[in-house]
C-alpha cells in the first residue's frame, strides 16, 4: 500500500510538470529556450493563485459588494477567500477562455483584481512586457488554455507543497537536459530553498533583486521556481 501511494504520488509529479513542458513547446520560436521561464513562473504562480481562490470566488465578490465602500477591507476580503490573499475580479480562467477575442484586457483585469500582496509577488517577474509579447505572438489565450485544462489544475487539495517543489525541479530537469547541461545542475538544498523562501516573504526588494540576476540560467530559474513553489503553497497559500 505505501508502494502504491509513492506511485500515485509520482505520477501525479509527472503529469504536472509535463503539462508545463507542454506550455514551454507552445512558447518556441517568439521566445528563446532561456526565457520559458519568464512565461511559465508567473503563470504557475497565478494558476497556482487562481485554483486556491476558485472554491470561495463567489463569496469573495458577495463581500467585495458589500463592504467596497469602506476604507479598509483587506480583513472582511481575506476572512471570505480563507486565504492571506484574495481576488475581487468576476473572471476565472474558464471565463477568460469562453472570450478568446479580448482575452487581454479580461486577463489583465484578472490581475489587477487581486489584493496587493498578491500582486506584489506577481510584479516581480515583469509580467506586463511578457504579456505584452505572448499577445504580440498569438500565444497568451493558447498559454491560458493549456494552464486551465483539467490536467492544469494546482489547487491545495491536489498538489501539496512538497509536491509543488519536486514539479519545479522536474521541470528544471527538462529545461537542463534539453540544452545539454549536467543531470543535477537543478537540483537545490530544501535548506536553501526555504532561506531564500524568507528573503521573498520579509525582505522582497532583495528576493526580486536575485531573481533579476539569476534568471538567465535554467539552473537559477529552477531554483527560483522551488523558492515560489514553496512559498505559494505552505506560506501564502495556507488557509
Amino acid at each position: 500500500m505505501p508502494n502504491d501511494k509513492i506511485t500515485a504520488v509520482g505520477a501525479n509529479i509527472a503529469e504536472k510538470a509535463a503539462m508545463i513542458w507542454n506550455v514551454a513547446d507552445m512558447l518556441r520560436g517568439p521566445f528563446k529556450p532561456h526565457e520559458y521561464g519568464l512565461v511559465i513562473l508567473p503563470m504557475t504562480v497565478v494558476k497556482r493563485f487562481h485554483d486556491c481562490l476558485l472554491p470561495p470566488h463567489q463569496a469573495v465578490l458577495d463581500t467585495y459588494e458589500t463592504m467596497k465602500k469602506l476604507q479598509v477591507i483587506d480583513g472582511f476580503l481575506q476572512k471570505a477567500s480563507g486565504y492571506q490573499f484574495y481576488n475581487t475580479s468576476r473572471f476565472t480562467f474558464e471565463t477568460l477562455l469562453a472570450d478568446p477575442d479580448n482575452i487581454e484586457s479580461n486577463f489583465r483585469d484578472y490581475l489587477s483584481g487581486f489584493s496587493a500582496n498578491a500582486q506584489d509577488v506577481l510584479a516581480k517577474f515583469d509580467f506586463d512586457n511578457i504579456i505584452k509579447r505572448m499577445v504580440e505572438s498569438n500565444t497568451l489565450y493558447l498559454v491560458i488554455k493549456e494552464f486551465g485544462s483539467e490536467k492544469g489544475y494546482l489547487g491545495p487539495d491536489k498538489i501539496s507543497a512538497v509536491d509543488c517543489g519536486y514539479i519545479f525541479e522536474d521541470l528544471v530537469r527538462r529545461f537542463s537536459e534539453s540544452f545539454g547541461e549536467e543531470a543535477g545542475a537543478h537540483f537545490t538544498s530544501r535548506d536553501i530553498i526555504y532561506l531564500m523562501t524568507d528573503l521573498l516573504l520579509y525582505w522582497p526588494s532583495a528576493g526580486a533583486e536575485f531573481y533579476h540576476k539569476t534568471q538567465k540560467t535554467a539552473a537559477a530559474s529552477g531554483e527560483i521556481a522551488a523558492v515560489l513553489s514553496f512559498m505559494l503553497s505552505s506560506t501564502f497559500c495556507k488557509p
